[in-house]
């Protein structure tokens, strides 16, 4: 193997390894986007489901829970944030958390 070769190998897998990285950057969340919402501003009740234990928010007028809302219906329903995963119910305004397992 020339050393060339191996120039030629390393110049590919750093471009292939910056466009990964720019990838990712523009799927990741703006700081700002983030920010919109802050779970612990919102009201949780204990519940428990056929997996188990999690925790419950009914619609509330906080700027909070509507921003949440807003967030999770714009990512299909469901989003992981700061250690735990959320969801929106059926009936669309509830919402559901709990914490990954890790």
């Amino acid at each position: 193997m020339s050393v060339e070769f191996v120039v030629k190998l390393r110049d590919a897998a750093t471009m292939i390894a910056d466009a990964a990285n720019e990838y990712l950057e523009k799927m990741a969340p703006k700081d700002e986007e983030k920010s919109k919402w802050d779970s612990s501003k919102v009201k949780w009740v204990q519940a428990e489901g056929t997996k188990g234990p999690y925790e419950k928010a009914d619609p509330q007028v906080t700027d909070d829970f509507k921003n949440m809302l807003a967030d999770l219906k714009a990512h299909n329903g469901k989003v992981t944030r700061d250690g735990f995963f959320y969801w929106i119910f059926d009936d669309a305004k509830t919402i559901g958390r709990k914490k990954c397992a890790h």
